[in-house]
């Protein structure tokens, strides 16, 4: 590890580094192979111990959006580059004048455009050339109504990686190391960048605090204790440091209006290390931050019974048996149907005037139709031990879903509609829920389930999740009435929102250089990853497709990467 402190920036021999990568997950990882592979000398500082090498990834559950691949034809899924186009665009939906050179969305969308090619392209065999490997069954993630009009994959493009987050960012680590063992990367743990350096309009470094060392766990809140300070030069800074969702209070801040006021209460589903310190101080060194109301908050968000974190929330991956209620216990329309649209049940649930929404469910359901996103939550999956895994999603409820419904503070257990419905105003300390009213729209529904041309829109989409042989085989319970006595007990969870992902962030042009206010590069300063708003600032628009963040990083990495190694 580098010493802390260090003299006035300069160039030639007393330089630090080629390049400065600042933060350590998956992005800047990525970043940092490509300029070492280049031959370049990288410094990689991070405010965190080595013990959180990796980053968000590592808790991940390691889904990537791939077109048209070997998995998707394995399902019988037709696929292309121009469906996913469509789709992407349709659920995007820039509006900021993205064909104009300097408005906010016109590099998100160019970035969004080359991403795509890297999806239907060489991303697959890239990573595979590494080592890495696919669960073969496709999950079908924001699938919308089927209407191309609207958002949402028409198709599965879900591949859960062999290995989790932790198996994305296993070979990048292990070419680190490699390239650590060479003299070409070094490490500056627990070094809090709190400025970027300029010389004469151009960066030329880092400065900051060295914090006191710390052996604290992975993902736990660490000490900001400060011992000292630093100065690192480099002619290159490239700022892979995450977005804001581990900081409540800004994603307050930028909560956007046309959602009205952000809840009261949320949960929280990155560790707090994701504070997003270093977007404000890219800002102050000319930087612009465009898209800044764009973010990704889940509507299925549990509280966590072993919290790691602080407010540690999971999410829940459900498919579209359940059925979803306000707070009042109100059935919300369409799109209100799980895996369908986040943003568009963020909105339903927003207009409901309440902060948080139900799901009301049987065991049947539960134990064929529960995800839980999360490394640490799908140990057999994590551990590459495939056939564990789909057998135990084969009989019986998964442990880690067990132990939810058994300690998880948001879930409740019924033998009948009376009983879930008392356990329910009990949970919230309210008497909004009707038992009666519960119980008749369920029976409505279950009505329903027995028709064969049922125009409910949640059985419709049972019945199209039937169709997709993947979700047939592993992930949609039999049609069945909810009320069934034989489909076990009722199960009511209380669905919170969990921050998660900033949309927007740094604008950068296609070689990952950072934009000023007038659109020109500011000369030395990069930006990847969530920081980059996974590239121009932006390239999800309003809504992702899911398994396009891990994708985000790793493209704007290797592009920025090579970009920079050019530079150099």
């Amino acid at each position: 590890m580098l010493a802390g402190k260090a003299g006035p920036a300069a160039a030639g021999p007393s330089q630090h580094a080629d390049a400065i990568v600042v933060g350590h997950g998956l992005s800047g990882l990525v970043a940092a192979c490509e300029l070492a592979d280049a031959g370049k000398k990288v410094l990689i500082v991070d405010q965190e111990s080595g013990k959180n090498l990796g980053g968000q990834a590592h808790w991940s559950l390691g889904g990537l959006f791939f077109i048209d691949s070997p998995e998707q034809r394995l399902m019988g899924i037709q696929d292309s580059h121009d469906r996913a186009h469509r789709d992407w665009m349709t659920t995007a939906g820039f509006d900021r004048e993205p064909a104009r050179r300097g408005s906010e969305d016109y590099w998100a969308r160019r970035w969004a455009e080359r991403y795509l090619e890297f999806a239907a392209g060489e991303k697959r065999s890239w990573l595979a050339g590494m080592g890495v490997f696919w669960v073969p069954v496709v999950g079908w993630a924001e699938r919308g109504n089927g209407d191309p009009r609207k958002p949402g994959n028409s198709v599965p493009r879900f591949h859960m990686t062999l290995g989790t987050g932790p198996g994305v960012v296993e070979p990048f680590e292990r070419r680190i190391r490699e390239a650590q063992k060479a003299g070409r990367v070094r490490f500056a743990f627990r070094r809090r960048v709190d400025e970027i350096v300029t010389t004469g309009g151009t960066v030329t470094g880092v400065r900051g605090t060295v914090l006191a060392p710390s052996s604290i766990a992975r993902g736990r809140a660490s000490s900001r204790e400060a011992v000292g300070d630093f100065e690192f030069r480099a002619p290159l800074v490239i700022v892979a440091s995450g977005g804001i969702g581990g900081d409540q209070s800004l994603v307050r801040q930028n909560w956007p209006s046309r959602l009205g006021t952000a809840p009261g209460f949320m949960v929280t589903g990155v560790p707090a290390h994701v504070d997003g310190r270093m977007l404000a101080i890219t800002e102050r060194a000319g930087g612009r931050l465009v898209n800044r109301d764009r973010m990704w908050h889940y509507t299925e968000g549990i509280r966590n019974h072993s919290s790691i974190w602080p407010g540690h929330g999971i999410r829940v991956l459900a498919a579209p048996s359940s059925m979803w209620f306000d707070a009042a216990g109100r059935r919300f329309p369409t799109p209100g149907i799980p895996s369908f649209d986040t943003l568009g049940t963020l909105e339903l649930i927003q207009r409901s005037g309440h902060e948080y929404s139900w799901f009301v469910l049987n065991e049947k359901i539960i134990e064929k139709e529960f995800v839980l996103s999360g490394s640490e939550q799908n140990p057999e999956l994590t551990a590459k031990n495939l056939p564990l895994y789909l057998l135990n999603r084969t009989k019986g409820v998964p442990a880690p879903v067990q132990a939810f419904v058994d300690r998880g503070p948001d879930f409740v257990t019924g033998r009948n509609v009376a009983e879930l419905t008392a356990k329910m105003n009990r949970l919230t300390g309210t008497g909004l829920l009707d038992a009666a009213d519960l119980k008749k729209q369920i029976a409505r529904r279950d009505d329903e389930s027995r028709k064969p041309h049922s125009a409910d829109p949640g059985i419709a989409a049972i019945k199209r999740s039937h169709a997709y042989m993947g979700d047939n085989l592993f992930r949609t319970a039999p049609m069945h009435p909810i009320l069934d006595p034989a489909a076990g007990p009722l199960i009511a969870i209380k669905m919170n929102i969990l921050t998660r992902k900033t949309l927007g962030g740094l604008q950068t042009d296609l070689s990952g250089r950072v934009l000023g206010d007038d659109g020109a590069p500011i000369p030395g300063l990069l930006a990847v990853g969530e920081a980059a708003g996974f590239g121009g600032g932006g390239l999800h628009g309003y809504r992702a497709l899911e398994g396009t963040f891990l994708g985000g990083c790793l493209f704007t990495g290797r592009q920025t990467g090579r970009a920079a190694a050019r530079m150099l």
